[in-house]
């Protein structure tokens, strides 16, 4: 018998993603080349690499939807894995059109620019001196997150250092973006439905979200002409710049659950993960409403413990704090193992709000080196 659903990942958005399914009665599968991963710990995994195209076509075959769980699995081995499996490509979600401009950080900025979405101008790393100048920032084109695969050139010294990405295809050049702040945006569209989850700010932190709070600024509008822009059909978040003065750009996407929303677990309303499921089976999506939630990612220590004495300490120091464990094996520093959630107080700031789930945090971790 098919699965209802399968997931190209087997992480911990595939984990709560399927977490959500269950909770409908759906049968989940999954794919990820390691054996013990936050999806196979609660549903039946496929073992295989995801860039391998007879691997995917196993799931092709053996679901009737087909999501990602992360933007990184080569287009063209989805495409091979759909020839070898004989299964129709309208089963996926996102479509591979819009994965593979997605994937091309490139691509990407390109798209967002035809369509007039404001975002950082970007060029080819060989064009960077000549249409960019100093400072600039060097992407790597595919396979880059949290940091990874950014460079910054602030200084003709600095060109000079990083002189071999300004030659390899497989880099852009972007304009340096002085940011007041960063938001970000979960958008969900098909050709049904189209809408947002509220706005939120992300603090960064060595370029890892750090933590997620409530926002007054609406960037919706920007955040699905963006979706639009690369062709978008499912879930997708979507990070922007706020520039300060009124504008906003937008700085990626992602066709996926999204880290910046994971607050809506708790936030009383239909989460993220909800939506997913609900968009990869062409099921309706209502107006999504909520209460304020703050975010904070709990990340691998040196030294950590049991986790379950640091939930505790968590919830001791915050009572109404929530903690979601990804099942991880390994807490390796840096490395995200889960996150807790802290609702808000009435007529709380989000800056109060923000100290208090920081609060909660580091009781967490002072908990964890027990």
């Amino acid at each position: 018998m098919k699965a209802d659903i399968g997931f190209l990942g087997g992480g911990q958005l595939a984990r709560m993603s399927i977490q959500a399914a269950q909770r409908m009665g759906l049968r989940c599968v999954s794919l990820d080349p390691g054996a013990d991963t936050p999806a196979s710990q609660i549903a039946p995994a496929i073992l295989g690499s995801l860039d391998d195209p007879e691997a995917i076509a196993r799931v092709l075959r053996g679901a009737e939807r087909v999501t990602l769980e992360n933007e990184f699995i080569p287009a063209h081995a989805i495409r091979e894995a759909f020839e070898l499996s004989g299964a129709n490509p309208a089963i996926l979600m996102p479509g591979v059109d819009t994965l593979e401009t997605i994937q091309d950080k490139l691509s990407q900025r390109l798209a967002l620019a035809r369509h007039g979405v404001p975002s950082p101008h970007a060029v080819p790393a060989a064009e960077g001196m000549s249409a960019l100048g100093c400072p600039m920032v060097l992407k790597a084109r595919f396979g880059g997150y949290d940091g990874k695969g950014t460079r910054y050139a602030r200084t003709q010294e600095d060109l000079e250092t990083l002189a071999v990405y300004l030659g390899d295809p497989g880099w852009l050049a972007e304009e340096f973006v002085s940011f007041h702040r960063e938001l970000a945006v979960m958008v969900y569209r098909t050709p049904d439905w189209v809408g947002a989850f509220p706005t939120v700010e992300t603090v960064q932190t060595n370029h890892v979200c750090d933590l997620v709070l409530p926002c007054d600024v609406d960037a919706s509008e920007i955040a699905i002409a963006a979706v639009e822009a690369v062709g978008g059909f499912g879930l997708f978040g979507v990070e922007l710049f706020d520039l300060g003065d009124g504008r906003l750009q937008v700085n990626e996407l992602a066709p996926r659950p999204h880290n910046t929303g994971h607050y809506t677990l708790d936030w009383g309303g239909l989460s993220q993960f909800d939506v997913h499921v609900r968009l990869t089976l062409g099921l309706p999506v209502p107006s999504l409403e909520g209460a304020r939630v703050a975010m904070a990612n709990l990340l691998g220590q040196e030294g950590a413990q049991d986790f379950r004495a640091a939930s505790r300490a968590a919830m001791d120091s915050q009572p109404d704090a929530r903690v979601h464990w990804y099942g991880k094996a390994e807490a390796k520093p840096g490395r995200k193992m889960g996150h807790l959630n802290l609702p808000a107080r009435p007529d709380e700031a989000a800056f109060e709000l923000g100290q208090r789930a920081r609060q909660a945090r580091e009781a967490f971790y002072k908990g964890w080196q027990r």
